[in-house]
């Protein structure tokens, strides 16, 4: 039954819950707490409805999981209703936030505070009751702590107690459970908490303790209330923990905001604080650490809580007002009283006549001094330092303590259900699994159970390492050590793969396996509570402390080795698992154990468990298992990946991870004991309420260990391992802190140099990461604006920092930070006080901490939220580019060594596009070119040349503002290219420029392309006039001689063979003084444009002697000792072979061009040779002999090939004339002449042989001309889509591909040596092929046809009528008008012959409408007319070639690797580097070795990272080191193979053919590695894919 007795003066009413016989309660021994569990079973009213209030009902009894709360979520400022008390309780304890407790009253509860809250003690309102209507919105914050327990998960109350007890809450140790009469010892709930502390006695030494809290020997002190008492136990505790310190709230109380509403459920609450010493005695209570531990309530209701108390502590404190007989009868049934008990009486005048205290005392047999008095005039703080004494008395006098995990026994046989007991079938596998580091010590435990981690994965990442580095190949060569190296590599990879599975690892992997996530989260919970490797660690960690003072570097290294061999955690069981999987493709034995383990490690990843991403004791990371792990978790989530990556650096021990974690809610560990390196990974769902702004599924966090530790800097590898810790961390994310400890420390400067290389890197290869600058224990409302000096100073650094950093990466043009990345002092540096108010371990948590940190996070997630800049990466494109950067970062020059992927194919990406719409600026101004030809040749013959000239003259200007409109639109689609979200286009940012230039190169190309075109037509135009006025004339004069001969032959009767003979007669008179057309000195035009081309050379009188070119050239070229500089004479005898080789291949592709010049149908002009002069002039730039050589060698090399020029020039020339020439051409239309001339003799209608012969000799001629101007542009447009032009790259492959299955010597010798040639062949022959196939070539013109012949009908039909829109009279006149009508509609398609029409109509009898109906009728039959041609000759013939423009897109610059002459394969023309996918052994380019004359059979890539020299004409024959190859090559950019299988095709073609390239090159064959003679073509193909990225 209840009771209630009201008592105390000052008017608080007190409830007090006693069962019916106290004995009755002591032989029950369990507890008596009040339930209200209905008659039915139901769930306690009580409970149920406080949980309901608070919107937890759905997740009691234990749903709420840690899960659930891990993730980015919208945040909400403040607390509007009940039911968001908990989750802002939650949210503001995972980020450490002190004041989280405050979350219990609402935001706007102020006004409703006004009832009396004057009790004396929270203890004292255990059965209050109010009538305030505002009650049903008032929390007490025990409540809601114990309500938070009830409904959590066992994982979430490890969190929470983890939280409380980091922010110095007290926190649960025994719960009470109102739903039965069962309390629980939350032993589990505590094991998270680990502590560290220094007792006095290890003062001097600096030595600490670091210990499992439920597992250290702390003596527990107990407080607890019987009955009423006034006196505050909770604020009592307090006092006693804080004093020394400011004072903390560890335990709440009634003065606390919300401490004084009614308790519902929080009875019988047993809360633990601990008290540890930090080693200083003027801020330390006690020496040595101590547990105190609160019961709330009266220990009346909650016996057996106080039972178990009593029983397991070392001193019980019992707080009362005064002793009645139910309170007498409670103390004297204790036992053990002198040595345990300590009453606590709160003394008050008007209870002194009714105590027993007395009587009490004297059956206790107590002590005076376990007595403590509070007199009302002492206060709590002068009554707390008494108690201090005592508890420190205590304390001396301990010998036996009982610490947390032991209390189980008793516990259990009180009859407490213990939170842990569930958890018995995985605690036995972990210490199964861990149960040999009891019997052997750690690192022989982990050689034998975790062997896969040890020496052999730590050398194969040393192999890599060598790898790029090449440093300790010797004399050996270079191909054949990284072959060595690589066959080292494998052999390591099959004895890891052979590794049998360990019976610890076998246990392990099938117990994580299981399907019961909370099992297998136990289960791992077990490994995790290991302290094998704590206690070892803590010895090693004294011994690292004294020896780094000592400053021996040896022995620095090796205590750091054996910190990391004595490591042993959840992560090295996990490590191990990854390289089980990691080593399994070459074994198939277990193959079905091991094939789920990324989908397991995926699971994790998603329910909160960080990842290892780099093994920091190997430097490696298992690339096959990050990649298998994280693909499987994009495969969890739908594919919907979308990450942000977010990364904080800094100094060791400078609270990266507490950021980390205060920030996010998660827990990275932060303990001293910690020693594994390296990097981890944690994934954090983005809630959907947030997503959309965000634009990312998740934030992946990446925790570094820390950079520049104190400790090992004097390691000689220190230094550069920070560096690539920081280029790989920086590298992978899109947001990074740095963050700093203090303000302008020296640690600082060294963290922040090493940031600025990261950063510079990533500038250089694309990306471009938002960073924040963090300072820690910044204190001060106003350190943010006092600091604005700092913030300069610090800008100042950064820019010097940058300034160096710039120069040794070799990036001159960047001067300062703001260089390299977007920073505001303002915005970008965050001032953070320190986390804690005080000295540690007892110093309160800085709520400023929390909150300063939430506003970092909140200005992040904001600037995300508006800089959509930040490029969307799903897990694919992470891992991506994960694996370039791990590679890149283990070479020596990062920048580059930098390849990507990612990068390749959105570099390749651009390339496509820019191809397309280069061809479309070419094809418009092709049309427009086409267009203003056919206008200068259908201008008015009649007219001068002036008319004409000026035409021309407006043509250029015309084509120029053409040409400025499409270099706008095209720049544009530059720009808009550049502002997509997708195609990964900010990681080619870099590359804008040089496609920006290239169009303004193309602009000019087309400029000077569409001018010389036009001066071209002028001078046809001008000579075809010529020719066309000696014919004109010759035509009018037979035409009068045939009207003669027909007069003199009318009144005689002729048979038609008389006639014919009697018209050759006239025709011989007429024709026979005809004059021809004036041949032109070809030779002598040539030799005067070879003057002008070195016109400001002063070397004229050099060719002043040169009387003609037409013998010159005929012998074979001959470098001469005179050809080089005087300095090279002493080595001209190894150079000259070179030489003579470079200027055979100069002449051949000089002659290729002439000769395609000269299959047009065209005349020479001066501008062929000024191109051809230039084309030589542009191989002499780009070639290094242009500075080796002197101006005798250029003067006899263009002479050489003028020579050439003038002859088929010459030729051309004289086939021009001979079409041209007004005798052949009058010859043409001899026929048709004799045809009229007999028609009219015999008065035969010839209105159909009329009609017939305007189509063939008119009409025909043109059709043709459309045809072909209009072919080239229709073959482009048929090919230029297809794959294989669509990037240089792509091309590449193609050539290579087809060179590879052809397996022909001398195909593979002209690709390497006529480079080319060989590519214009190939091209060529690529058309022929396409045009032959389906008669594409036929199919292209028959649709030209079609489009100019349905114009030609249009136009005859319109030609037919009247300006009135009727026929035509049917009388001859009208026809002239007629053709006259078709030429004007018609003359932008097509250029009707006047002469030919002239001829054709001489003396037509016919009438109008006749000849209209044959004309047609002929018309329809021009297709018939029309007969394929060889697509050689069509080709060949066409004004546009398409040849010529393909080899244009794909050829590119030009230029070759000057070591192994490869092509270039940058994309636009004006690039600053050079660069291609894959190089070749140079001995394949002539490159031999000069006392062996062995062909070299090293590779450049290879070459350019160790560190061999080399020495060639730009060395001056002086040895240079590969590495340094920029010195002499700025423009080339030589990064290494991808993948060692990358160059698999060169090394295949170089073993398939060495002996017969070293005849070829009279050399010896070159030296192959054996590793190559067993690349088959399979792989050579391969690798060619994996090079150029095909998939």
């Amino acid at each position: 039954m209840t009771i209630k007795t009201t008592a105390d003066t000052d008017g608080s009413r007190v409830s007090c819950h006693l069962m019916s016989s106290f004995k009755e309660q002591e032989s029950q021994g369990k507890s008596q707490t009040i339930s209200t569990m209905n008659t039915d079973g139901q769930e306690p009213a009580v409970l149920f409805n406080f949980l309901s209030k608070l919107g937890l009902k759905n997740y009691y009894p234990n749903k709420l999981t840690l899960r659930s709360l891990l993730g980015i979520n919208k945040h909400i400022e403040a607390v509007l209703s009940v039911k968001e008390i908990p989750w802002c309780f939650l949210r503001n304890l995972f980020k450490i936030n002190a004041e989280c407790r405050t979350c219990t009253q609402l935001s706007d509860d102020d006004d409703n505070d006004d009832e009396d809250e004057d009790e004396d003690d929270d203890e004292n309102n255990d059965d209050l009751y109010t009538a305030d209507d505002s009650a049903d919105i008032k929390v007490n914050p025990l409540d809601l702590i114990v309500a938070l327990f009830l409904c959590a998960d066992r994982f979430l109350q490890q969190e929470m107690a983890l939280r409380m007890s980091m922010c110095q809450f007290s926190v649960p140790l025994v719960l009470p459970n109102s739903s039965n009469s069962q309390c629980t010892l939350m032993l589990w709930a505590l094991r998270d908490i680990v502590k560290e502390w220094r007792p006095h006695d290890l003062s001097e030494s600096r030595g600490f303790v670091e210990d499992n809290i439920v597992q250290a020997d702390i003596p527990l002190y107990s407080f607890v209330r019987l009955k009423n008492c006034g006196l505050s136990k909770s604020q009592v505790l307090n006092h006693i923990l804080s004093l020394g310190q400011y004072n903390n709230n560890m335990f709440i109380h009634r003065d606390m905001k919300g401490g004084a509403h009614e308790r519902k459920i929080a009875n019988g609450l047993v809360e633990v604080c601990w008290f540890l010493p930090c080693g200083r005695e003027n801020l330390d209570t006690f020496p040595k650490p101590a547990a105190f531990a609160n019961l709330r309530g009266d220990i009346c209701e909650s016996l057996t809580q106080f039972t178990f108390l009593y029983q397991v502590s070392t001193a019980t404190f019992v707080f009362l007002d005064k002793v009645e007989e139910n309170e007498h009868k409670i103390l004297t049934s204790l036992q053990d009283v002198k040595s345990k008990l300590f009453l606590v009486v709160n003394r008050k005048e008007q209870n002194a006549s009714k105590d027993m205290m007395s009587s009490t005392l004297r059956t206790l047999d107590l002590p005076k001094t376990n007595v403590k008095t509070k007199k009302s005039r002492v206060n709590v703080a002068e009554f707390s330092s008494k108690l201090c004494m005592a508890i420190k008395k205590s304390l001396t006098d301990v010998t036996i303590t009982m610490n947390i995990e032991n209390m189980l026994d008793k516990a259990v046989e009180l009859g407490l259900s213990v939170d842990e007991s569930k958890t018995d079938e995985q605690k036995k596998a972990a210490e199964e699994i861990m149960h040999g580091t009891g019997v052997q010590s750690i690192p022989d435990y982990k050689k034998e159970q975790l062997p896969l981690q040890g020496d052999n994965w730590k050398r194969l990442s040393e192999l890599e390492k060598e790898e790029c580095r090449m440093k300790e190949a010797g004399d050996s060569g270079l191909e054949e050590y990284k072959s060595q190296l690589q066959t080292e590599k494998q052999k390591i990879r099959e004895e890891q793969s052979k590794q049998k599975l360990s019976k610890v690892m076998e246990s392990f992997i099938e117990t994580l396996s299981t399907s019961d996530k909370e099992k297998r989260d136990c289960f791992v919970k077990w490994i995790k509570f290991n302290t094998h490797s704590r206690d070892k660690l803590t010895a090693l960690h004294d011994e690292f402390k004294d020896q780094c003072k000592q400053k021996d570097a040896k022995l620095i290294a090796e205590l750091d080795q054996a910190l990391l061999d004595s490591s042993l955690g959840i992560e090295h069981y996990m490590r191990e698992m990854g390289l089980i999987y990691e080593f399994s493709s070459q074994s198939h034995q277990g193959a079905d154990k091991i094939s789920h383990l990324p989908g397991l490690a995926a699971e994790m990843l998603l329910d909160g468990y960080p990842l290892e991403l780099l093994d920091g004791n190997a430097s490696n990371i298992p690339e096959r298992w990050v990649t298998d792990v994280l693909m499987e978790l994009h495969k969890k989530v739908g594919e919907k990946s979308r990450l942000l990556v977010l990364t904080v650096l800094g100094v060791q021990s400078s609270g990266k991870s507490t950021l980390l974690n205060t920030m996010f809610g998660v827990q990275f560990p932060v303990s001293s004991g910690r020693c594994t390196r390296g990097a981890y990974m944690l994934f954090l769902k983005v809630g959907e309420d947030i997503k959309s702004d965000l634009n990312f599924d998740f934030i992946l966090l990446i925790d570094t260990e820390g950079l520049k530790s104190p400790d090992l800097a004097q390691l000689e590898d220190s230094y550069e391992h920070d560096n690539q810790l920081a280029t790989f961390a920086i590298g992978l994310s899109d947001v990074t802190i740095i963050n700093i400890a203090g303000e302008n420390s020296t640690e600082m400067k060294d963290v922040l140099e090493i940031a600025v290389h990261a950063f510079l890197r990533m500038k250089k290869i694309g990306k471009k990461p938002i960073c924040h600058f963090v300072h820690q224990n910044v204190a001060g409302v106003s350190a943010h604006a006092k600091t604005m000096t700092e913030r300069k100073h610090l800008l100042d650094q950064l820019n010097e920092m940058t300034h160096i950093a710039a120069e040794m990466e070799r990036q001159p043009s960047i001067k300062a930070f703001t260089d390299v990345l977007d920073y505001d002092l303002e915005k970008n540096n965050w001032n953070i006080p320190g986390l804690w108010h005080g000295t540690p371990p007892m110093a309160p948590v800085n709520t400023g901490y929390s909150d300063a940190v939430a506003d970092l996070k909140k200005s992040l997630l904001e600037t995300v939220k508006r800089d959509r800049n930040i490029n969307v990466s799903q897990i694919p494109e992470f891992l991506e580019w994960m694996r370039s950067l791990w590679r890149a970062v283990k070479y020596e020059n990062f920048i580059f060594s930098f390849r990507n992927t990612l990068v390749a194919q959105a570099y390749n990406n651009l390339c496509e596009e820019f191809n397309q719409w280069e061809w479309e600026f070419r094809k418009e101004i092709y049309s427009w070119q086409t267009a203003a030809e056919l206008e200068i040749l259908n201008s008015d013959n009649e007219s001068q040349m002036e008319t004409c000239k000026r035409l021309v003259e407006s043509k250029k200007s015309e084509v120029l503002d053409k040409i400025k409109t499409q270099q706008t639109i095209m720049m544009a689609k530059v720009q808009d290219y550049y502002k997509r979200k997708d195609r990964h286009v900010n990681l080619i940012e870099k590359y804008k420029t040089d496609f920006l230039n290239s169009i303004i190169s193309l602009a000019n190309e087309i400029k000077h392309s569409s001018w010389t075109t036009l001066d071209c037509q002028l001078e046809l135009k001008k000579r075809l006039k010529k020719a066309q006025e000696i014919q004109r004339k010759c035509r009018g004069e037979i035409e009068e001689r045939v009207m003669k001969l027909l007069s003199d032959c009318k009144d005689s009767t002729l048979s038609d063979e008389e006639l014919t003979q009697e018209f050759e007669k006239m025709w011989t008179q007429a024709t026979e003084n005809v004059p021809g057309l004036k041949e032109q000195d070809t030779s002598a035009l040539i030799l005067n444009q070879l003057r002008k081309n070195f016109s400001n050379r002063n070397v004229n009188e050099n060719l002043q002697n040169i009387d003609d070119l037409k013998e010159i050239g005929k012998d074979q070229f001959k470098i001469r000792s005179d050809h080089t500089q005087s300095c090279m004479k002493m080595v001209q005898h190894m150079w000259s072979g070179d030489l003579q080789i470079f200027a055979d291949r100069v002449i051949e592709i000089s002659t290729q061009f002439v000769l395609d010049k000269t299959k047009t149908n065209g005349d020479y002009h001066d501008s062929f040779t000024r191109d051809l002069l230039e084309k030589i002039d542009e191989s002499l730039k780009q070639s290094y002999m242009r500075s080796k050589t002197n101006t005798q060698f250029e003067i006899d090399l263009k002479l050489h090939i003028c020579g050439i020029a003038s002859r088929e020039f010459q030729e051309m020339h004289q086939k021009f004339m001979s079409d041209n020439d007004p005798r052949i051409q009058l010859e043409k239309c001899k026929t048709q002449y004799l045809s009229d001339f007999l028609d009219l003799y015999k008065e035969r209608d010839h209105c159909q042989r009329k009609g017939t012969d305007f189509v063939m000799f008119c009409i025909k001629p043109a059709v043709e001309e459309y045809i072909s101007r209009s072919l080239g542009i229709n073959i482009m447009d048929e090919i230029c889509h297809s794959a294989e032009y669509s990037s240089r790259s792509f091309f590449q492959y193609n050539i290579l591909k087809e060179l590879l299955e052809k397996d022909d010597f001398e195909s593979f010798v002209k690709y390497i040596c006529k480079y080319e040639i060989y590519v214009k062949d190939f091209i060529f022959q690529h058309i022929l092929q396409k045009m032959s196939e389906d008669k594409t070539l036929s199919r292209l013109k028959t649709k030209n046809l079609q489009v100019i012949v349905k114009k030609i009908k249009e136009a005859t039909d319109r030609a037919s009528k009247g300006k009135n829109g009727f026929l035509l009279s049917d009388n001859k006149e009208s026809i002239t008008v007629l053709i006259n009508n078709m030429r004007k509609y018609l003359i932008k398609d097509i250029s009707i012959s006047v002469e030919a029409e002239k001829t054709t109509l001489f003396q037509i009898q016919s009438t109008c409408h006749p000849f209209i109906n044959s004309l047609k009728s002929s018309i329809e039959d021009l297709k018939k007319q029309l007969h394929d041609e060889d697509i050689t000759e069509t080709l060949n013939k066409l004004p546009i070639k398409p040849q010529d423009e393909l080899f244009k897109r794909v050829f590119g610059c030009g230029r070759q690797c000057p070591f192994c002459k490869v092509p270039c394969e940058a994309g636009g023309k004006e690039h600053k580097k050079h660069h291609a996918a894959v190089h070749r052994p140079q001995g394949l380019v002539m490159v031999m070795d000069k006392d062996t004359k062995k062909l070299s059979e090293t590779l450049c890539t290879t070459d350019v990272h160790g560190e061999r020299k080399f020495s060639n004409i730009d060395t001056k024959w002086e040895m240079h080191p590969y590495k340094e190859y920029t010195k002499y090559y700025p423009d080339w950019l030589i990064p290494p193979d991808r993948t060692i299988e990358a160059s698999d095709y060169w090394k295949y073609v170089l073993v398939q053919y060495n002996d017969r390239f070293a005849q070829e090159f009279k050399a010896k064959p070159a030296d192959v590695p054996k590793a190559w003679r067993s690349i088959t073509k399979k792989q050579a193909l391969k690798g060619l894919k994996d090079a150029f990225n095909i998939t």
